[in-house]
């Protein structure tokens, strides 16, 4: 953890200190000197949707579910379905184009 001795006092008027909470509330952020500290040194604050990806996990979760229940049946009697293996190579495909789309769309950001 750094150490932070060092005070910088500024003053602000009411509408630059509405400013400030604004864009913290639009970037996600409640500590306001961590903000303000951001700011100062890199003079931005990237906020990213990541409700595609956690899509996409979700996706996984659900395929992994599914592939090790298809194991146990076949350990357990020795036969797959061929609908299910119809169904997991259709959620794989699904999850193959969402983290094609998601990497598009991250290769855009500058």
């Amino acid at each position: 953890m750094k150490i932070r001795d060092h005070e910088l006092h500024i003053l602000f008027t009411p509408e630059e200190i509405a400013g400030i909470h604004r864009r913290m509330d639009e970037a996600g952020v409640r500590n306001r000197s961590a903000f303000i500290r951001k700011m100062v040194l890199d003079g931005y604050i990237i906020k990213l949707d990541t409700s595609d990806i956690k899509e996409m996990i979700s996706l996984l979760r659900r395929c992994s579910n599914n592939l090790n229940q298809m194991a146990k049946r076949a350990n357990a009697d020795g036969s797959i379905y061929e609908a299910d293996l119809k169904d997991l190579q259709a959620r794989q495909d699904e999850i193959w184009e969402l983290a094609r789309q998601i990497l598009a769309r991250l290769s855009t950001i500058q």
